[in-house]
């Protein structure tokens, strides 16, 4: 099974993204100051704050999905507990901003976020539980008399 390509394609793809959302939240952070905007009376100034903050966390946030998929790919083995939760999250933000993304950005965005959302899915399953387990049945062994 090719699971370490798998794994090192998703790191790269998800690293690559990384400085793409923190780019287009710096665009609508700047709209927002540009503009003055607010929602409901809230001050622009922590419209700009949060904007820039969301996508700060969020590059971070792909960054370490992306070394989780690395470090799966590079040594071969299931990443733990938290690293998959990391990756899973990472998995269900992308089909939630894909079922968005359809609506308001058209389809090429659509699809990119679910060829992501694919490559996440791929990595999580090629190191699924039954990775590192013996392919075939186990032997019993017959108890001491």
């Amino acid at each position: 099974m090719a699971r370490r390509p798998i794994a090192l394609v998703t790191a790269a793809v998800l690293l690559l993204e990384a400085p793409g959302i923190v780019v287009v939240n710096a665009v609508m952070a700047r709209f927002v100051k540009a503009q003055s905007m607010s929602l409901d009376g809230m001050d622009p100034d922590a419209m700009y704050t949060g904007t820039w903050a969301l996508g700060i966390g969020s590059g971070i946030a792909l960054v370490l999905c992306s070394l989780v998929a690395l470090l799966a790919g590079v040594r071969d083995r299931r990443p733990g507990r938290a690293a998959r939760g990391l990756l899973i999250g990472c998995a269900v933000v992308h089909g939630i901003l894909a079922a968005v993304a359809v609506g308001l950005l058209g389809w090429p965005a659509f699809t990119f976020l679910v060829v992501v959302l694919g490559l996440i899915v791929l990595t999580l399953v090629a190191y699924g539980e039954g990775h590192g387990k013996a392919a075939g049945p186990r032997e019993e062994v017959p108890a001491a008399a």
